[in-house]
């Protein structure tokens, strides 16, 4: 019989602190003519404890403006984000993320980038050293620990990139397109073993991604943005059961099928528009 557990529930000891409340959030950009535009309004959502939440919606919806709000990367132009009970005004810890690109140093080893993270937060290098190892063994890529980027394929470096953004056991991990550019049989491996690797942590996961297969195989809710200026338009639900297992399995099940069914009645008028303002403006 396949354990399962409640899709919007953590597990027990789960803290406060990793819940993410997004409150009517609004970022607009001087364009180089001087003009205002308005990435993103009025955004509001709520990422449970533990929760897995993927954000789905056309090019230019501002889906990545708003992980950048969520990291403090970038500061709102009005609205809030809060982590736990904390405004965020900065680079909050225990937050970890993983960006489109890999974001490797091109000159430190395999282990040498994996390492960063702990090093960083004060860890011996012999713990340090040992920690990277383990959750290099982890991704697969025991025996690599002395390779470079530019000598691993693009499966690999993403390997290596999960490894150091999961390697200091954040709370909060946000992810945006991580497995875009990969081929689809590479993807698939990546999104299994992701979700494997956060059923052991379940730190609360804010996932960027233009492939609705991905956002309802690996999550508990799917939110739909609107085309440019992004905000919410939808929320799912997804009631697949947990542990989920392979993804390439999932993707046949009869409840997926009506998921991804109900939700591209959602997208396919925003991806539309989007489209047709896009040539509109090239025309």
């Amino acid at each position: 019989m396949v354990e399962t557990s409640p899709p919007h529930v953590a597990k027990p000891g789960a803290e406060d602190a990793a819940r993410i409340n997004i409150v009517g959030l609004s970022k607009r950009y001087l364009t180089p003519k001087g003009e205002v535009f308005t990435a993103i309004h009025d955004v509001t959502l709520t990422v449970e404890p533990g929760q897995f939440c993927a954000i789905v919606g056309p090019t230019g919806c501002g889906k990545s403006t708003t992980l950048a709000q969520v990291s403090g990367l970038e500061q709102p132009s009005s609205g809030s984000v809060s982590v736990g009970n904390h405004i965020v005004d900065g680079i909050t810890n225990g937050v970890s993320y993983m960006f489109q690109a890999d974001a490797l140093f091109p000159w430190k080893s395999v282990l040498g980038n994996v390492m960063i993270g702990p090093l960083l937060l004060g860890t011996p290098k012999v713990e340090a050293t040992r920690l990277a190892k383990d959750w290099l063994r982890r991704v697969g890529l025991a025996g690599f620990e002395d390779r470079f980027p530019h000598q691993l394929s693009g499966g690999m470096r993403k390997r290596v990139a999960m490894a150091a953004a999961l390697i200091n056991n954040p709370r909060i991990l946000l992810m945006d397109e991580p497995f875009g550019a990969l081929d689809v049989q590479t993807k698939a491996i990546m999104q299994t073993e992701l979700l494997q690797l956060w059923e052991e942590l379940r730190p609360s996961v804010l996932f960027i991604t233009h492939d609705l297969d991905e956002a309802v195989a690996l999550s508990d809710r799917v939110v739909i943005m609107t085309s440019s200026p992004g905000s919410v338009k939808d929320i799912f639900d997804i009631d697949l059961p947990r542990p989920r297992g392979d993804v390439q399995h999932i993707r046949h099940e009869q409840r997926f099928l009506e998921l991804q069914g109900q939700i591209w009645e959602s997208l396919k008028d925003e991806v539309t528009r989007a489209y047709e303002r896009s040539a509109a403006v090239a025309a």
